[in-house]
């Protein structure tokens, strides 16, 4: 997972503030938060930072395929084990009985769930780190041993 100091690194460092930020560490944050663009830092679109423009969005890519949650599914990794299904704190609320028996819920509730072999997003806004009450759980990615979720 990239970080916000590897983002700034990369960043011209010029403390111009013309991104609305007053330092571009700030803008580091905001970028790796998917609040600002690349386009946003001015600076950075002058050619002598062509390189540094072109590292960046390498490394911020795999933040535009996140969900409203950062939650990343790579379907490649996945081998449909249903652990993730089943530790998810909402799936579990959701059908407590089916999960304690190791099988995945089903609802309108249910965030997680394996369809054809691999795990797939279903109803991201039910996740526990969506919304203005957010709570950083990571249930599906420490119980995922393939490394196919992930937060970002």
């Amino acid at each position: 997972m990239v970080s916000a100091m590897e983002i700034y690194q990369l960043l011209p460092r010029e403390a111009c503030k013309e991104c609305g930020y007053t330092s571009c560490m700030a803008l580091a944050v905001a970028l790796l938060n998917r609040e600002k663009k690349l386009e946003d830092c001015p600076s950075l679109l002058n050619p002598k930072y062509l390189e540094k423009f072109k590292k960046l969005k390498e490394l911020l890519a795999p933040l535009e395929k996140a969900s409203e949650t950062g939650l990343i599914i790579h379907p490649e990794k996945c081998f449909g084990c249903g652990n993730c299904v089943v530790a998810c704190p909402v799936n579990v609320a959701a059908e407590p009985t089916r999960c304690a028996v190791g099988l995945g819920p089903q609802g309108d509730r249910v965030i997680l769930a394996v369809e054809d072999g691999v795990v797939k997003c279903m109803n991201i806004k039910e996740c526990k780190r969506f919304g203005p009450n957010r709570v950083l759980c990571n249930a599906c990615t420490v119980t995922c041993p393939s490394q196919a979720i992930e937060f970002v």
